[in-house]
């Protein structure tokens, strides 16, 4: 814990890192109607490996996974703890796109900040867009890729950054590839965030932001809030 919570310190003084201990949501972004879809969530930076459940900052592996369908029903789903990480799985029952996510506020404060942990997740299942908005997701941070497009190497890759329900300019984004690569980038003033991915594989996005705020969190005052998100996608050839 006092190693995840230093990780988090560093990252809030430092501009030209932009990476953090986050939550990942680990699925297959492409399902089938009646076939179980398994789901791991890890707790760790990009490139790191998955930090032992014991060692999670504060009383984050104390999360809530919500599944929210493409009829936009929204269904809390029980995950099975590991040694380094939770479990977990669903049934799509039709064609559409799943979201998968995760908003966890630590119990403890970094000095006198509220670290806020989101993450998500984007299945399409069949041919149906259906459930393909960014308004499926109701966490108050969190990345959007389109669900329609299909995202190759050497191509531009553009995803939409929201914050408090609106696309959001100047959001930082750390953007870490499979091959180790990583870049800092920041949302335009329609809220979206591009870069020209090199490599296929599995790429992770970490989008954050801090505000001003005051009032008090389990009894402890507070003057600032932290929020990250995080979102995985695939790139083709």
């Amino acid at each position: 814990m006092k190693k995840s919570l230093l990780a988090i310190t560093l990252f809030l003084v430092s501009v030209g890192n932009l990476f953090a201990h986050a939550l990942w949501i680990q699925t297959s972004t492409v399902g089938k109607t009646g076939q179980k879809q398994s789901v791991k969530i890890v707790y760790s930076e990009p490139d790191d490996k998955p930090e032992k459940l014991a060692d999670w900052y504060s009383d984050v592996k104390e999360f809530e996974l919500w599944l929210t369908t493409p009829d936009k029903q929204k269904v809390k789903l029980n995950t099975v703890a590991g040694d380094d990480h939770f479990t977990s799985e669903f049934t799509p029952e039709k064609d559409g796109v799943y979201t998968l996510s995760i908003s966890k506020a630590a119990k403890e404060l970094g000095g006198e900040t509220i670290y806020e942990f989101n993450a998500s997740a984007i299945v399409k299942v069949g041919k149906s867009l259906t459930g393909n908005d960014a308004a499926f997701n109701s966490n108050i941070i969190n990345v959007f890729a389109d669900a329609s497009r299909t995202y190759k190497a050497n191509q531009p890759f553009n995803f939409t950054t929201i914050l408090k329900g609106k696309p959001t300019e100047k959001l930082h984004v750390g953007v870490a590839s499979p091959s180790g690569w990583n870049k800092n980038i920041s949302s335009n003033a329609n809220g979206v965030a591009e870069f020209t991915p090199i490599w296929p594989g599995t790429y992770k996005l970490e989008v954050s932001a801090s505000e001003d705020a005051t009032g008090d969190h389990f009894g402890k005052p507070y003057k600032s809030i932290w929020r990250c998100a995080t979102l995985l996608v695939d790139v083709a050839k």
